[in-house]
């Protein structure tokens, strides 16, 4: 650790570095002087114009020269999915990969080299237009949802490598930040995923501390040294459901609802709305255009809601299992979670006979003592609980580096949310310990001063009311929230601590606030006696 330190600090200084490469006898010798990795950088490192424009082209003759590289090495560059790191791959190989995607999922319909971005802007403003002339939708929303030929262009897809599972297998994204049909996709997402929401809130997590929460609750009683933990994914869950199933799943979602109409909206606007957005997916591709004809694009942000939806009738019977035999299910999009008291053999019997509930929707398991669940570790220790932040093979200790151009508030922000989820999610001292320390290297890496990860560590603790250093001891006491509330007591107000735990949870039952424990205390009203005994030689001095 001292080690690193000197190191850390004596690469923070500005000397000069020189590194040499041998290769077959041949050397190359580069100087530099902590070349920043920003553009801007460069521009604020030095005082004048001329060195600037100089930095600049050396700079953008820099890239071009690596694009050039890996043009003749025919190397691909992408982030990598979920890690954002880096992925370089062979150029083959990825449109190997590509080519057998798009053959597997049966997704997609090759259009050739015509454009079909005039013909759909067209056919968009004409079916909005119709939509108004018949007063399904209103003057405000027509001019809200139309749109300009200069304003929109075709949508494009592209993969990022799913580099910490083995062939690595790529996500399709199209992105379609100014597609014709992306404002019609935000306004009914805005009006359909908070209604999903609420009605799936009981079976969804979007944090793994929120699974945390529910399983350390579930385990008190049910916990067993055989207790199994199951892990869940769907396979291409955006491109196996069918468009017209994925749209009557909308319909489903608001008949359950009993929903006549939404901010003014028919339940029948809404659903030809939807209609129209997942029948109209176009992007290019490698010089060519594609029709997509299976659910929606990754990358259109009603396709996440209408999945949600169409999982959330396929899960039901699931669910009304696993509850009836005593265990906990959740899902997050394409990962779901199960715990539950079943012999392995059962519980793989019960997930083959799920696979055959609907032909679009396959799962594969991962079962074990232990799992991993989104950023969560779960383990089963001879029936005890054990949970810590899991990270993916494909993770690199790459954060925000100190000596960027962002403002200090920001750096502060990124040890804050690190070091509270890793108080969060490890359930042991230890393991806080050992998390803390690989936080605190990753963050020296980055040339984070290691005063400053101090103070940091120190005001999380304040802001988390934690008033002494974390031990062994009180560990497990300080991850459990708790707020005193202390109220003066009467006769009247015996019946005060139901009422005030009854409207916490009313109000605050959804809120992120419920974290936090509400433990009541009484105080002794201020008498005749109280008020005019003292026991401190300062009050009887004053």
């Amino acid at each position: 650790d001292k080690l690193l330190l000197k190191l850390h600090d004596s690469s923070s200084s500005n000397e000069k570095q020189q590194t040499t490469f041998n290769n077959n006898n041949n050397s190359v010798s580069t100087t530099t002087d902590n070349l920043p990795s920003q553009p801007s950088q460069l521009h604020m490192n030095n005082g004048t114009g001329i060195i600037m424009k100089k930095n600049r082209r050396n700079y953008d003759r820099l890239v071009k020269r690596l694009k050039y590289k890996f043009k003749l090495a025919n190397v691909v560059v992408r982030k990598s999915d979920k890690s954002k790191v880096f992925h370089l791959g062979r150029l083959d190989e990825y449109n190997k990969n590509s080519n057998e995607y798009k053959e597997k999922t049966k997704a997609y319909k090759c259009l050739g080299t015509e454009d079909p971005l005039a013909d759909l802007i067209q056919r968009t403003n004409k079916y909005l237009l119709d939509l108004r002339l018949i007063k399904w939708i209103t003057q405000k929303q027509y001019e809200q949802l139309s749109i300009k030929p200069n304003e929109v262009e075709l949508a494009h897809l592209y993969y990022l490598p799913k580099a910490h599972k083995p062939g690595t297998p790529l996500r399709p994204i199209v992105s379609e930040l100014k597609h014709p049909t992306i404002k019609i996709s935000k306004f009914l997402d805005q009006l359909l995923r908070p209604l999903f929401d609420l009605m799936a809130s009981k079976t969804t997590v979007t944090s793994g501390f929120e699974l945390a929460k529910y399983i350390q609750e579930w385990s008190k009683v049910n916990l067993r040294q055989d207790t199994l933990f199951c892990t869940l994914d769907v396979k291409d869950l955006y491109t196996m459901v069918p468009q017209i199933e994925g749209v009557l799943s909308l319909k489903k979602i608001l008949d359950y609802l009993q929903l006549k109409q939404i901010d003014g909206l028919k339940i029948e606007t809404i659903i030809r709305l939807s209609r129209f957005v997942m029948k109209n997916n176009y992007f290019s591709y490698d010089g060519q255009y594609y029709h997509q004809i299976r659910d929606g694009a990754m990358g259109s942000p009603l396709t996440l809601t209408m999945a949600n939806c169409y999982m959330f009738f396929y899960e039901q019977q699931i669910i009304r299992q696993i509850n009836n035999s005593g265990g906990l299910y959740f899902r997050y999009i394409d990962d779901i979670f199960i715990t539950i008291n079943w012999p392995a053999r059962h519980l793989f019997k019960q997930i083959d006979r799920w696979n055959h509930f609907d032909e679009n929707i396959k799962l594969s398991e991962n079962i074990g003592s232990n799992v991993d669940f989104l950023d969560l570790h779960i383990e089963n220790q001879e029936g005890k609980l054990f949970t810590t932040v899991y990270q993916k093979p494909s993770y690199e200790p790459y954060y925000l580096p100190f000596n960027s151009i962002h403002p200090l508030h920001m750096k502060k922000n990124i040890v804050f949310t690190m070091l509270l989820r890793a108080i969060r999610y490890c359930s042991t001292f230890q393991a806080y310990l050992n998390e803390r320390e690989k936080l605190r290297m990753a963050l020296l890496m980055n040339k984070y001063p290691s005063k400053f990860l101090d103070e940091q560590f120190n005001d999380i603790l304040l802001k988390l009311n934690i008033d002494r250093p974390l031990t062994f001891n009180n560990y497990t006491n300080y991850r459990e929230k708790k707020m005193f509330v202390h109220f003066t007591y009467c006769s009247s107000m015996k019946t005060f601590p139901l009422k005030f735990h009854a409207l916490w949870n009313e109000y605050f039952g959804q809120s992120p606030i419920n974290e936090i424990i509400p433990v009541l205390g009484t105080r002794n009203v201020k008498n005749l006696q109280r008020r005019l005994t003292h026991t401190r030689s300062t009050d009887i001095d004053n």
